[in-house]
């Protein structure tokens, strides 16, 4: 982030701001096996395709997915398989962090 213009900041402040909702990690974790198509992300999300459908817009928006129209049906793939290595390297993370929460209470 040294040396970004306040432009670049606000951008990759708007990509994380889509990675900030659950949701829409769900989905994009749907999407590691490769494109789906919205009905059968909104299926095994549990969802509505109208509530998938406008978290993946805003995925699209972000840079974070592609979208293919096919006849009737949206397919949407990951734009960057990079992704999976940032949710990776925060999910490590968090699970450290969470590690050293249990430690403290178990020693406090």
């Amino acid at each position: 982030m040294h040396g970004l213009a306040p432009e670049a900041l606000a951008q990759v402040a708007e990509f994380f701001q889509a990675l900030a909702e659950p949701s829409r990690l769900r989905l994009l974790n749907q999407l590691r096996e490769g494109e789906r198509k919205v009905g059968e992300l909104a299926e095994l999300a549990g969802s509505t395709p109208a509530n998938v459908s406008r978290h993946m817009a805003l995925l699209q928006s972000r840079g974070l997915v592609t979208r293919e129209s096919r006849g009737n049906c949206v397919y949407y793939a990951i734009a960057d398989p990079g992704i999976y290595e940032l949710c990776d390297l925060v999910c490590g993370a968090v699970a450290r962090q969470q590690t050293r929460t249990r430690e403290v209470f178990r020693l406090g």
